[in-house]
């Protein structure tokens, strides 16, 4: 197991320092996926803070859904975040899918939020 941890650690870190040294000082969108549910934050890198998060494991987004680890989580989720980054005035972020594969629920995410109007 931990070779696999070592894996995914050495992965992210490599997709995390590219992103960052292109990214130009645009805000990271990072993806976070688990086995039961999905994660996404807009990370302002300079000063180490979360401006805006959202989860398929919030209340009024668990209430919509069968399960928080489906596509149509992912897309929920991407909508929502997308809302929420627009609130804030963020429009141009840089996607930090943090070492997952852009494929199912990542993309599903990515989508969802370049159609709620976030830029990538």
């Amino acid at each position: 197991m931990s070779k696999l941890n070592d894996r995914m650690q050495r992965r992210q870190a490599r997709v995390r320092g590219a992103l960052i040294r292109a990214g130009h000082g645009r805000k990271r969108l990072s993806v976070f996926r688990s086995s039961k549910h999905i994660y996404a934050q807009v990370i302002d890198d300079d000063a180490g803070i979360t401006l805006v998060a959202a989860s398929s494991i919030e209340k009024p987004t668990r209430e919509g859904l069968k399960t928080g680890a489906n596509l149509e989580a992912a897309k929920t989720v991407g909508k929502i975040i997308a809302q929420r980054a627009q609130e804030k005035g963020i429009k141009d972020v840089i996607f930090d899918r943090g070492g997952y594969l852009y494929h199912g629920r990542v993309k599903a995410l990515a989508e969802a939020a370049r159609e709620g109007g976030l830029n990538f």
